[in-house]
């Protein structure tokens, strides 16, 4: 596949960014607003701990290149993060304005100034050469691989990111909807990694690529392939034509200028991807988008902020539902049956269990489903363990070096974290690329 056929020119007009970039002036405007704190705590609630009063202030005085280095600097994925990041609860959420009951620093809406500004003068970074002969492995091609790559790269290593897919990025490129990021913008960034000498290799590691060829080739293999496909329901019907998995539905509209959503849509789920699939259903022209729940508003894991922005595009919610079947006629989805639930004790989650409540079903009409209920770990390349620990099917590293129980293997990103943010695959990946580095020099004196 080509990076063109992740261009779909009706995204362009039915999915305008989230946040609008700032004009020069707007953002020199936002930047004088910065008290510049000394012990910033915007800067100490970002995973990667961007510097951010010094690149504010370099966007102050007009020293935009600066501005993008000092990001590039702590967050090679500066672009996307700028886009995607859950600033409202990070940096943003995080600024000392609050305190004095005044509007945060828009810090996203600055740092992605300061990276379209840098991309659009060409996305230069000087070349390191290489030093010494030993080469290291990252299986995936999402964003704590990319970090991790660049970040060995920056200190003279050999790395090659391996990936399965036909453009790399992850869920950069392929997962996360049209008015956050743009693909595009993800394989901008993906160029500028591959800019600094890191190789990157289509293939499948653990089938046509087996783990031993990796480990006769690289010194140290670091794990960032993320999570597996989305989790079924497990219900009736649930492969009839017309349901579709939400990270499958967004990878689609991205890529297919023809897709149709139909006039009425069901998501199933209450994380910030189901909220992401429910907005985009909504935008490819759907009348009624409904999202159903078994849990509570309450309980539902999405951020607030997705919430209340799903709201003002028109999904409609409904609390206490959880499906059990999927109706089919000629074939084809048709509707939803449901059985409403109660909330009982707390689970293992530590949130309260959804209980189904007896000869309480109802059918739910519908042109498409699209369940949104987590991502399976990818726990099967891993199976003959090769000394690499486990649980709950997530990888077991140290938390201050990504290595986990085998020496030579590190980790990070969703495959570790069970799925956080692209900025904690970004910290992620960096950790464990310093690590490498370090004890490649105590390995070689």
């Amino acid at each position: 596949m080509s990076s063109a056929a992740l261009h779909v020119e009706r995204n362009l007009e039915q999915f305008p960014d989230l946040h609008p970039a700032f004009d020069s002036q707007a953002a020199l405007a936002e930047a004088n607003r910065c008290l510049f704190c000394f012990d910033a705590p915007c800067m100490g609630a970002c995973p990667t701990h961007i510097d951010v009063p010094r690149f504010i202030k370099k966007i102050a005085s007009g020293n935009l290149r600066g501005s993008a280095v000092t990001i590039l600097d702590a967050n090679i994925l500066g672009l996307s993060c700028s886009r995607v990041c859950p600033v409202d609860v990070l940096c943003e959420g995080a600024c000392v304005m609050h305190r004095y009951n005044k509007l945060p620093i828009e810090i996203g809406r600055l740092q992605r100034f300061a990276m379209d500004t840098f991309y659009a003068k060409g996305a230069h970074l000087p070349p390191v050469a290489q030093t010494g002969s030993q080469r290291i492995a990252c299986v995936g091609g999402g964003p704590a691989s990319l970090s991790c790559a660049a970040e060995l790269r920056r200190r003279g290593v050999a790395v090659t990111v391996f990936d399965n897919r036909p453009l790399p990025g992850g869920l950069n490129t392929y997962g996360v909807a049209e008015y956050k990021l743009r693909p595009a913008d993800s394989l901008r960034e993906v160029a500028m990694v591959r800019s600094l000498g890191v190789e990157f290799r289509q293939a499948e590691v653990g089938g046509a690529t087996p783990l031993d060829e990796l480990e006769g080739e690289y010194a140290f293999l670091f794990l960032g392939m993320g999570l597996g496909a989305m989790e079924r329901m497990g219900i009736p019907g649930e492969q009839a034509l017309g349901v579709i998995d939400a990270l499958r539905f967004i990878e689609r509209y991205k890529t297919l200028p023809d897709f149709s959503v139909g006039k009425t849509v069901v998501v199933i789920g209450g994380g910030n991807t189901a909220i992401d699939a429910a907005n985009a259903a909504r935008r490819l022209g759907a009348q009624d988008v409904h999202l159903f729940y078994r849990r509570t508003e309450t309980e539902m894991p999405a951020f607030s902020f997705e919430y209340d922005r799903s709201k003002v595009e028109g999904v409609q919610f409904h609390w206490l539902a959880q499906p059990v079947a999927i109706l089919e006629q000629e074939g084809r989805a048709a509707a939803v049956k449901f059985v409403r639930t109660a909330l009982g004790q707390p689970d293992a989650s530590g949130r309260r269990k959804a209980e189904p409540v007896p000869e309480s079903e109802f059918e739910f009409p519908c042109d498409l489903v699209i369940p949104a209920l987590g991502q399976s770990r990818l726990t099967s390349l891993l199976e003959s363990t090769r000394g690499v620990e486990l649980k709950g099917g997530s990888i077991v590293v140290d938390r201050a070096t990504g290595r986990t129980a085998n020496p030579r293997y590190y980790g990070g990103g969703d495959c570790v974290n069970g799925g956080r943010e692209v900025v904690d695959a970004v910290a992620d990946g960096k950790r464990a690329a310093l690590a490498m580095v370090a004890q490649l020099q105590v390995n070689h004196g």
